[in-house]
C-alpha cells in the first residue's frame, strides 16, 4: 500500500489538475456510472464530536474510496487539529487497497475546483473583482480555483477577525507569486459585496454574512461554507434575487444547505425552482449564465465522488513520480 502525506500530495496535484478532473467525472456521475451511496456519520455528545464516513465507487477509472473524517471540536486544548482525515483507495477490479492518503488538502482542493468550475459556466468572461468573505481554512483553494477560470485583477478581503484577513492577504500573494492585481482588506462585508462581480462565501455562519440588498447586476456567488440545515451565509433577498442556482448534488443540498433549506422551510423558496445540478451544467442538460445581468448562485456541501476522484488522480500520478511510500499490511 501506497501512504502519501498532505505535503507529497500538494507537490504532485494542482488546482487546474482537478479541476480538469473533476468536470470528466461530474460527467461519469451524470451517466449512472457512479457509486455515491450517502455518507454515515457517528456522533460522540461526550465530546461535541463525530466521525463521518463516506463511500464512493467510479466505474471508467476502476477505483473506489472511503474517506473518514473526524471532527472534535475540544482538540485544540490538547495541541491536537479539530478536524483530521484520510482516504482509502482501492481497486475496483482485484480489490486491492492501493493507497492511504492524508485528506485535508485533497477536500480543499476538491471543493474549490467545484467553485472553479461552477463559476466557469455561471460567472461573466469578463470579471475583475472578487469578494471573499471567510478567511479560515478552505477559503484559498476557492481563490485558486477562480483565478484558475477567470482573469482577476482585484481581491477585496472580509473577515470578523481583521488579523486573520491581513494574514490571508500574506498567503495570497505567496502561494500566487504571479498574481499582479490588488488584494483589500475590507471592514464592511457588503461594500466589498457591492464592489465585487464574484463574491465567496466560505464561512461557518449560522446567519447571512451580507446583505442581499447590495448585490449587484451579473454577480455570481459561490457558497461553500455552510453545510448544516441552520447555517445561512445569504439571505433570502439573494436567494430570490437569483435566476440560476446550481447545487453540487441535489440530495446533498435537501439535506444539507441551510441557505437553501432555510427559505423553504419559510414558504419563501422551492427546491423545484433550483436550476440543477453541477452536472447539468456540465453536460449542458441545462444553461449556463445567459445574459451579463443576471444573478446566478452555486452551492456545495461536497460529495464523496469528489474525493475518489482526486485521490485516484493524485494516486496514479504518484506511482509514475515514485512520490510516497510503499508498506506491507
Amino acid at each position: 500500500m501506497l501512504i502519501l502525506s498532505e505535503k507529497q500530495i500538494q507537490s504532485l496535484y494542482s488546482m487546474k489538475d482537478a479541476i480538469n478532473d473533476l468536470e470528466k467525472a461530474i460527467t461519469y456521475f451524470t451517466e449512472g456510472k457512479v457509486q455515491n451511496p450517502h455518507r454515515t456519520v457517528l456522533d460522540f455528545p461526550e465530546k461535541k464530536a463525530s466521525a463521518l464516513y463516506m463511500p464512493s465507487s467510479m466505474e471508467p477509472v476502476g477505483k473506489s474510496a472511503v474517506k473518514v473524517v473526524t471532527i472534535f471540536p475540544g482538540n485544540p486544548l490538547i495541541g491536537k487539529k479539530t478536524t483530521q482525515g484520510v482516504i482509502l483507495l482501492s481497486d475496483t477490479v482485484s480489490g486491492e487497497h492501493l493507497a492511504c492518503m492524508n485528506a485535508s488538502y485533497l477536500t480543499r482542493l476538491r471543493t474549490g475546483a467545484v467553485s472553479g468550475i461552477a463559476t466557469k459556466y455561471l460567472a461573466n468572461e469578463r470579471v475583475s473583482t472578487v469578494t471573499v468573505i471567510g478567511t479560515g481554512g478552505m477559503a484559498m483553494e476557492q481563490v485558486q480555483a477562480v483565478l484558475a477560470v477567470r482573469n482577476i485583477t482585484e481581491i477585496l478581503l472580509y473577515n470578523r477577525t481583521i488579523e486573520k484577513a491581513c494574514e490571508f492577504k500574506e498567503k495570497i500573494l505567496k502561494i500566487n507569486p504571479t498574481f499582479n492585481g490588488t488584494i483589500t482588506v475590507m471592514d464592511d462585508p457588503d461594500d466589498a459585496v457591492a464592489k465585487s462581480d464574484i463574491v465567496i462565501c466560505s464561512t461557518r455562519s449560522e446567519v447571512p454574512v451580507f446583505s442581499g440588498d447590495v448585490l449587484q447586476p451579473g454577480t455570481h456567488i459561490n457558497g461553500v461554507g455552510s453545510y448544516l440545515p441552520h447555517m445561512q451565509e445569504v439571505d433570502e433577498e439573494t436567494i430570490l434575487k437569483c435566476s440560476k442556482i446550481v447545487a453540487d448534488t441535489i440530495e446533498g443540498a435537501k439535506n444539507e444547505a441551510g441557505d437553501l433549506i432555510v427559505p423553504e422551510t419559510k414558504g419563501k423558496w422551492s427546491f423545484s425552482d433550483l436550476h440543477g445540478e453541477l452536472g447539468d451544467l456540465v453536460t449542458g442538460r441545462v444553461s449556463g449564465r445567459e445574459t451579463s445581468s443576471e444573478i446566478t448562485f452555486f452551492k456545495s456541501v461536497g460529495t464523496a465522488y469528489f474525493d475518489l476522484t482526486v485521490a485516484a488522480a493524485v494516486y496514479e500520478k504518484a506511482i509514475k513520480s515514485g512520490v510516497g511510500i510503499q508498506v506491507d499490511l
